[in-house]
């Protein structure tokens, strides 16, 4: 097994068992045709998978007819729903023809009342498939898919000692996704603390430890789960993982298993707009879609506070940081007041452990909702 430099995190040792048993753990929201596209994989798992968690995060699409069309769930959750509503049932792993236990994949579907965003969604699934008694969780985006043999490649390290969670490579259209793994840096938070593994790591066939891997298809260990409980539902987005991954390494190893491949299929979805003063160009976040940069700006706040082992140099780049969002807000932006609000907000709310996830919309868009 392949070592990198570390961060000197303190670990205390964990054991695994012989034959576990793995429940995947889906996010959606209003994203159906990746959702089934993920599930049809699932299904055809070269070692088959016992269950799978749908966690519908308020959809207002389709999704549930879609997943009773294909034969997902039984019937379709009530209409205007004021708590989460839960529904079972059995499919068949599709390389398995025969009808036994073992072809058999557990399927729960969660229904949310209200968007809790991926951390809540995820919160949700890991401490319902935990209680269920899994011994391994994979947890993944609805726009991920593994391929036929990625989690056959990673029970191959069920037995390695003091595994907290195995990850697999991520792919997209155009090759490794390098930024869904890599290392924690603990030094410098900003702009991010997590830190693509080199490329040289990902040429042999092999086992490379890791500190962090995103939820796009992390397998994290039932064992770990009961030692440092479930991903902290507060994050709402951004970061979320990163946060679990420094539980995890402190009470054992992440591997990253590299012939183990997991497919990303980004939305395409252009993330800002370029807009130009006196020349010089900036990529700017859309009015309607800035309320969820707040997230990420308060959750790294809040964690660079809680870990960063450079208090002086944390603080004085993230005022730097600061200064530098409301310059570009003053020079290129609409709504110059509520960005800076929002922005102002989004920093004091991390240093000071507030977790309001309604405050962004309030703050951006509930003045507008009146004068309507």
């Amino acid at each position: 097994m392949q070592n990198i430099e570390k961060n000197n995190i303190k670990v205390n040792q964990i054991s695994l068992s012989k034959n576990d048993t793995v429940c995947a753990v889906i996010v959606t929201y209003n994203r159906r045709s990746l959702l089934l596209a993920c599930l049809e994989a699932l299904k055809k798992q070269s070692k088959p998978i016992n269950g799978i968690y749908i966690i519908d995060n308020a959809s207002t699409d389709d999704t549930s007819k879609k997943l009773l069309e294909n034969n997902y769930i039984p019937k379709l959750p009530p209409a205007n729903l004021t708590k989460l509503w839960e529904i079972s049932f059995s499919i068949t792993n599709s390389l398995i023809k025969t009808i036994n236990s073992q072809s058999q994949i557990k399927i729960y579907y969660i229904k949310m009342h209200e968007n809790t965003g991926a951390t809540g969604g995820f919160y949700e699934g890991v401490k319902r498939g935990y209680n269920q008694g899994y011994d391994w969780l994979w947890l993944m985006d609805d726009d991920a898919e593994p391929k036929e043999d990625a989690l056959e490649k990673l029970s191959n390290y069920f037995k390695e000692k003091n595994v907290s969670a195995l990850a697999g490579i991520v792919k997209n259209a155009s090759g490794i996704s390098f930024n869904h793994r890599g290392v924690v840096d603990f030094k410098r938070i900003f702009p991010l603390m997590q830190k693509p593994l080199r490329a040289e790591f990902y040429k042999n066939n092999n086992s490379v430890e890791i500190d962090m891997a995103s939820f796009v298809g992390i397998l994290v260990s039932r064992k770990a789960v009961q030692k440092i409980n479930y991903p902290k539902k507060e994050f709402f987005i951004h970061h979320d993982d990163v946060e679990y991954c420094i539980r995890l390494r402190k009470i054992g190893k992440i591997l990253l298993i590299t012939d183990s491949i997991i497919i990303h299929k980004d939305s395409g979805e252009q993330k800002g707009v370029y807009k130009y003063f006196l020349g010089k160009g900036s990529l700017r976040t859309p009015y309607d879609k800035l309320w969820i940069k707040y997230y990420g700006r308060r959750n790294l706040i809040w964690l660079g506070k809680k870990y960063s082992i450079n208090k002086f140099n944390f603080y004085c780049i993230g005022f730097w940081t600061y200064l530098h969002s409301i310059i570009g807000i003053i020079v290129y932006d609409d709504y110059k007041l509520k960005r800076i609000k929002l922005i102002t907000n989004a920093y004091l709310d991390g240093l000071n452990n507030i977790f309001d996830n309604k405050k962004p919309k309030n703050i951006l868009y509930e003045e507008m909702r009146g004068k309507k």
